[in-house]
């Protein structure tokens, strides 16, 4: 078992070289510290505790500080806790996106949206009533129950407050670790709202690595040099309007023939 702390940054695309679409959830991953390692000598079992995102120091607990400290490190908003992880770590290391591969199926865990106090029809998905016709029923929840008990029964489902829960996706495939600029693409959506954190888990029950996806790159091509030699090449050419050089030079020398012979018959009369 691996595992880190991302941020949601958002949905987006990205095409395959054999012209497949994916949709895929961008998750930033911020440097993760252990602060925390549990043995069973010590704890009775074995995990480490991972941090994501620093925290003001006076905002902090003087626990919160003291904890931090043993790792080296300052205050962090999250601490998650991952059991049974695959290698060794030691209180203060840091885990990086690299954990994770092309091709690999992850679980991510995230707080789902919000959504408000709702009724029936949006929070358990009933049905609602006839719209016309006189009938006076049309989202409300119906039938409370049977009438001996003379109360609600536990688990009726009513109307009330709907999301901000902990969601888990499973089976989720890696399609690019880019270790660079600290992000993972994630096939698909994702809970939770943008900008809020999620756990990438490796996939309790998928362990097989599918082949990775040959991404399209978006590398902008210069054509500075292209376009300066067609320029060049269309300055060179002669416009119709204008007269080519040789022609000018050629015709002079046949008009002063002309005038020549002229020039001689006046001076011969006088």
């Amino acid at each position: 078992m691996k595992g880190i702390l991302g941020r949601k940054v958002g949905m987006t695309e990205v095409f395959t070289k054999d012209g497949k679409l994916i949709p895929v959830t961008v998750v930033e991953i911020t440097p993760n510290i252990v602060t925390q390692v549990k043995t069973k000598e010590t704890d009775g079992y074995e995990a480490i505790q991972i941090a994501a995102v620093d925290k003001k120091e006076k905002r902090a607990t003087k626990s919160e500080v003291g904890h931090a400290k043993k790792a080296n490190t300052t205050p962090k908003r999250f601490l998650k806790e991952i059991r049974n992880v695959e290698g060794t770590y030691n209180l203060g290391d840091t885990i990086d996106a690299s954990i994770f591969e092309a091709g690999e199926y992850v679980d991510v865990t995230g707080t789902s949206k919000g959504k408000g106090f709702t009724g029936v029809i949006k929070r358990h998905n009933q049905s609602r009533g006839p719209e016309t016709h006189g009938s006076r029923y049309h989202r409300r929840p119906g039938s409370m129950g049977t009438m001996r008990p003379m109360r609600v029964m536990k688990g009726k489902k009513l109307s009330g407050h709907m999301g901000v829960e902990t969601v888990t996706i499973q089976n989720l495939e890696i399609i690019e670790v880019n270790t660079a600029e600290n992000y993972i693409l994630v096939s698909g959506s994702v809970p939770g709202a943008k900008n809020s954190m999620v756990l990438i888990k490796s996939a309790v029950k998928r362990n097989e690595k599918a082949s990775a996806k040959e991404l399209l790159s978006y590398e902008e091509e210069t054509v500075v040099d292209a376009v300066v030699e067609e320029t060049n090449e269309t300055n060179s050419e002669p416009t119709p309007n204008e007269a080519p050089e040789n022609v000018t030079e050629k015709a002079t020398p046949e008009v002063s023939e002309e005038v020549a012979p002229e020039a001689k018959e006046e001076a011969g009369d006088k």
